[in-house]
């Protein structure tokens, strides 16, 4: 045996080899290229701390930063066809259903809940871009009128966050058909008297935007989202001239009377209590008697809290020893 080559030298490497670091604790903001902790992020509900520029989201996440203590019960929403048309382009659109759940881990790409945000009951639906990019079929227009029925059923406005390439062309024509239901949705809201609120995250395009993403009686858009029918790159290629700088963005169509509001993901849910407030006629909010909604405790804290407690262990296990001396005289 060769203890040099078989024992010393596979020690040496595992002493100064590189230990492998997770992918998932960093990430790159697309904006400005800065390297961000996962956990700082997380905390900031994917705003690039350095330029705040605002990240995908998910529904789920969304909502527990939003709700009343992040409680919030999910609506049940009917289940449509599977594979209606039997459709396969590179792979069958059935598997791309089971990649798409085994990726995001949801249902779907529409997430539907009520609770309370501010005390006042509210029903929310968000759309999920990483499940086949929020894309509009069958099963979205059947959240949209489920969250539509709920929300006149417990007499509650909706509100829906809207993220979408479009409509769901595996689907066809059915796809295309929630266009005309989801708007009827709407207007079962609007003749129960109760309030649908829009807000607009990037990006909202194609038959969403089209459809229920612009029938909202406010109309809210976080910084910078694209929201669109066809895209720049399409509009110019169509009319072979250039478009103006932030053209199809938030803050453009701001200023061109598309949109009554333009607010921070971080603003987003003092702003909501208070348009929801003023909309049902209830008093207005004093966000300080508020409950907080469940935020993740910063890393900072959560270390200072840990230091905190291993202190606190040792004193109170000391007491034990003199209470046994106490006892051995009176024996």
């Amino acid at each position: 045996m060769n203890w040099i080559s078989n024992y010393v030298r596979p020690r040496i490497n595992s002493i100064f080899s590189r230990r492998e670091v997770p992918e998932n604790l960093w990430t790159k903001c697309d904006e400005c290229g800065t390297m961000l902790f996962h956990r700082e992020l997380a905390d900031n509900l994917n705003v690039c701390t350095n330029c705040d520029h605002h990240m995908a989201i998910t529904p789920r996440d969304r909502f527990k930063a939003l709700f009343d203590g992040g409680a919030f019960t999910e609506v049940k929403v009917p289940e449509p066809i599977a594979d209606p048309l039997n459709f396969r382009d590179q792979k069958k659109y059935s598997d791309r259903i089971k990649e798409a759940r085994r990726k995001t881990s949801e249902k779907e790409a529409m997430l539907v809940a009520e609770g309370e945000i501010g005390r006042t009951k509210v029903v929310t639906a968000g759309q999920d871009f990483s499940f086949m990019a929020g894309s509009m079929g069958m099963y979205v227009g059947n959240a949209i009128i489920a969250a539509a029925e709920r929300a006149v059923e417990i007499k509650a406005p909706l509100v829906l966050f809207s993220a979408a390439g479009g409509a769901r062309m595996q689907e066809g024509i059915l796809s295309l058909m929630q266009m005309p239901r989801t708007t009827v949705a709407v207007e079962m809201l609007k003749e129960a008297g109760l309030p649908y609120i829009v807000v607009l995250t990037h990006p909202t395009t194609g038959g969403v935007t089209a459809s229920y993403a612009m029938l909202g009686d406010v109309q809210i858009a976080e910084p910078n989202a694209l929201i669109c029918f066809a895209g720049p790159r399409v509009i110019e290629q169509t009319i072979r001239e250039k478009l103006p700088e932030g053209f199809q963005r938030a803050e453009y169509l701001l200023d061109h009377g598309m949109l009554d509001r333009v607010t921070p993901r971080g603003k987003m849910r003092e702003e909501l209590i208070q348009v929801i407030r003023m909309l049902m006629g209830l008093p207005e909010a004093v966000m300080a008697d508020l409950p907080a909604p469940e935020t993740p405790e910063p890393a900072a804290a959560r270390e200072a809290e840990a230091a905190k407690d291993k202190p606190a262990e040792t004193p109170a296990a000391k007491p034990a020893p003199a209470a046994k001396k106490a006892e051995t005289p009176k024996k």
